[in-house]
């Protein structure tokens, strides 16, 4: 009975830490290719994980921050995906490069294409002017399946509170640079690739790298999780033993 009780305790344990993980590693998230550099320009990634096992993502919504206005949203050509950029008039024009904006991107949404279990998808897109007086812009994004589910990435975390359970993609902003042209802000992401050089297969090295990195923490993390459950297992098993033999 007692020996029962320990490999129980280990499987809850263990099955805990996969659960939390499991969430973690599931969030729609946002990150430059390079560098966000305030008051200048860079491309972003969208990156879109489908956390369910019996479903297909068909469908991305990025939500702009309307207090943080971007006069130039574009995004990247995806194949398989369509996507749709919404605006919106200013009440007060903005003045940007000598020319008067009227109107400020406010949604681009993805359709379209698919998301498959066990697979995720990054959306470019190239953004500016960045906030010159902030360090972070927040998206709300919404995550559709093809059995009509909903997910709402729009929770914002709070500092000193744990971490909402369907958080919004936040964008860190570096200090600026001086550069004011068109994806000037933007530093090599790796290996001296450009924010929108290229590759082979067409795809942006910068974005590509990142994708790289995120696969490769995320990897490092599922890893290091798979060693806590077996030491669980091999502590649960050294005190089964030792009871037995005491017996």
């Amino acid at each position: 009975m007692k020996t029962s009780r320990v490999s129980f305790a280990a499987a809850l344990a263990a099955g805990t830490v996969l659960a939390l993980s499991g969430t973690a590693f599931a969030h729609v998230s946002v990150q430059p290719a390079g560098e966000a550099a305030k008051g200048g320009y860079a491309t972003i990634n969208f990156k879109v994980p489908n956390e369910r096992d019996n479903a297909s993502t068909t469908q991305i919504e990025v939500n702009f921050p309307a207090d943080q206005p971007l006069t130039s949203v574009m995004p990247q050509e995806l194949p398989g995906w369509t996507s749709t950029v919404e605006k919106t008039k200013l009440d007060k024009p903005l003045t940007v490069h000598g020319k008067q904006i009227n109107e400020v991107v406010t949604k681009v949404t993805w359709t379209g294409g698919k998301i498959e279990p066990g697979k995720f998808q990054q959306f470019p897109v190239s953004v500016g002017k960045l906030p010159e007086n902030a360090d972070k812009m927040v998206f709300k994004a919404i995550q559709t399946y093809d059995n009509n589910e909903v997910v709402r990435w729009i929770e914002e975390s709070k500092e000193g509170a744990p971490e909402p359970q369907t958080p919004a993609p936040v964008l860190k902003l570096t200090a600026a640079k001086g550069a004011d042209d068109h994806g000037a802000a933007a530093k090599p992401a790796a290996d001296g690739a450009k924010s929108g050089d290229k590759n082979d297969k067409g795809e942006e090295k910068g974005g590509h790298d990142e994708a790289a990195k995120s696969a490769s923490d995320t990897t490092a993390r599922t890893l290091g999780i798979v060693g806590i459950v077996v030491g669980l297992a091999g502590v649960a098993f050294g005190i089964a033993s030792r009871r037995r033999a005491a017996n």
